[in-house]
């Protein structure tokens, strides 16, 4: 089972599957590699190197008790892609983790990035603040949190179908739902909660503006974790240049909900 030390010694799990252009998928909070097996099976047998780690604090990497802010975050990312001497990576970035990918183009470059694809991401500010006004406010989101710590797996069980948008007619069978809760539940309450208030505390709109890198954008319009007025159509006017694409009554949990069409669709940015 491959291991890589990060920036701070923290050992963090990675999968490495297939040969050729490597593709990085970065997992949403809470979430591990194992997250992306719809995406990185078939397309590594179409002649791509999938590949995909757990975030500290996620899955198989070690559970510490720090580096859950963003500067860590994106440290970690800076890691793994030295320790594999990746290059020419296409970095596809599934919810919190599409800010742990544009803090890491800020900090070290995109020397050995040639495109990213940003899935459901929670940027670029969720927060609600006097020049974001229609952003969450602070009480909802601590009483959110408090409920979730109190009861993680009766939490993330009622709010299942939501990530999937079930309710609209996505088919997803009960045994992947609870699979899906069970991953959420492969990470340490400490950081379930310190990303989540990462998440809500982190301002990226300066930094979006930066990215001059091939930018495709993913989100569904019945996003109820990352609401798309709030995150996607916002990332797509701050991104000049980026390639947007809304998918109807789609939730957050697109790379199970839509993996074909989601792959596809990487395909094609692959192949533009």
């Amino acid at each position: 089972m491959p291991y890589f030390d990060s920036h701070d010694g923290t050992r963090l799990h990675y999968q490495d599957w297939g040969s050729g252009r490597p593709v990085v998928f970065m997992a949403g909070g809470w979430l591990s590699s194992s997250s992306w097996e719809l995406q990185m099976l078939p397309l590594s047998r179409q002649g791509l190197r999938c590949l995909s780690y757990d975030r500290r604090g996620h899955g198989k990497s070690d559970w510490v008790g720090h580096g859950y802010d963003y500067d860590s975050l994106s440290e970690d990312f800076a890691a793994f892609l030295e320790h594999l001497d990746l290059h020419e990576v296409t970095v596809v970035a599934h919810s919190m983790a599409g800010g742990e990918l544009v803090r890491y183009l800020t900090r070290h470059g995109d020397d050995r990035i040639s495109r990213i694809a940003l899935v459901s991401v929670t940027l670029p500010f969720p927060a609600q603040t006097a020049d974001n006004p229609d952003g969450i406010p602070k009480a909802v989101a601590d009483a959110v949190n408090a409920t979730r710590a109190a009861d993680r797996p009766r939490w993330m069980e009622q709010n299942t179908q939501a990530f999937f948008a079930t309710h609209l007619g996505n088919e997803v069978s009960s045994a992947r739902m609870a699979w899906m809760v069970q991953k959420c539940m492969d990470c340490s309450l400490l950081a379930s909660d310190e990303i989540m208030q990462s998440i809500f505390t982190t301002d990226f709109r300066a930094e979006l503006p930066e990215i001059t890198l091939p930018t495709l954008i993913i989100h569904g319009d019945a996003d109820a974790s990352a609401p798309i007025d709030l995150c996607g159509r916002k990332v797509k006017d701050l991104i000049p240049g980026s390639t947007y694409k809304e998918y109807p009554a789609t939730g957050h949990g697109i790379m199970i909900s839509h993996a074909d069409q989601l792959n596809a669709d990487i395909l094609d940015f692959l192949g533009s």
